[in-house]
């Protein structure tokens, strides 16, 4: 059975709106005929959601890299952070919300990408050729939202280096068939209803195509089986 992996960027569940829409999205997958599916959801502020990769684990990286023999500490720190990514790489299809943060991403959704973001892992290197992602035959969607912030506005009024990073990330792993959709500004916003509702609209009609490839993941394990 296809699965959904929901990543929420967002602390602020009820009142985030950027989850709200992930949410949507979620039940329009449901709802256009794909209701075959399991979902996982990983809330990123929920403590202990996410592993530390700090010293240890960056030392435990470079001794795998270099040849060298993992000390017991470092192999704890290593087997966490792959916990994570084979979470990550277990699933079919993504979901993502993702609120802006001072122009950029929650710190938190930073983390997980730095942990799941590992050479031989989700991405190659090739000397001659560069980087190659490794996450081929995965769809995506991201929701973006900003408080302030909306295309065109005034550089005073905020710049996106969020959806952009988040973007780029997923094309370098290889995740290519990715659909991003905007709800901004949700705050500076004289008719919020409204701005909502195209969001909603373009979420439910994104819904359609990703089902229909759902069922086409979901045939194909079945071919396997």
């Amino acid at each position: 059975m296809p699965t959904i992996l929901h990543i929420n960027a967002s602390p602020r569940y009820a009142n985030s709106e950027s989850l709200q829409l992930a949410r949507h999205f979620i039940d329009s997958v449901q709802a256009a005929g794909s209701e075959s599916f399991e979902l996982e959801t990983l809330d990123l502020f929920n403590e202990g959601a996410l592993p530390v990769f700090g010293r240890i684990a960056a030392d435990a990286k470079m001794a795998v890299f270099s040849g060298q023999d993992q000390t017991p500490e470092q192999i704890m720190a290593w087997e966490s952070a792959r916990a994570v990514f084979d979470q990550f790489t277990a699933a079919d299809a993504y979901v993502f919300n993702i609120p802006m943060w001072n122009s950029g991403v929650p710190y938190v959704l930073k983390q997980w990408i730095d942990i799941i973001t590992q050479p031989g892992w989700s991405f190659g290197f090739d000397p001659e050729n560069g980087y190659r992602g490794l996450m081929e035959g995965k769809q995506a969607m991201a929701i973006h939202t900003s408080g302030v912030y909306a295309p065109g506005v005034p550089v005073a009024f905020g710049s996106d280096f969020s959806s952009t990073f988040f973007a780029d990330w997923l094309n370098f792993v290889g995740i290519s068939d990715s659909t991003h959709v905007r709800f901004a500004p949700t705050v500076l916003n004289g008719d919020v209803d409204g701005t909502r509702k195209v969001a909603e609209l373009e979420l439910s009609e994104a819904a359609v195509g990703f089902a229909s490839k759902l069922r086409t993941v979901g045939v194909l394990q079945l071919v396997n089986d």
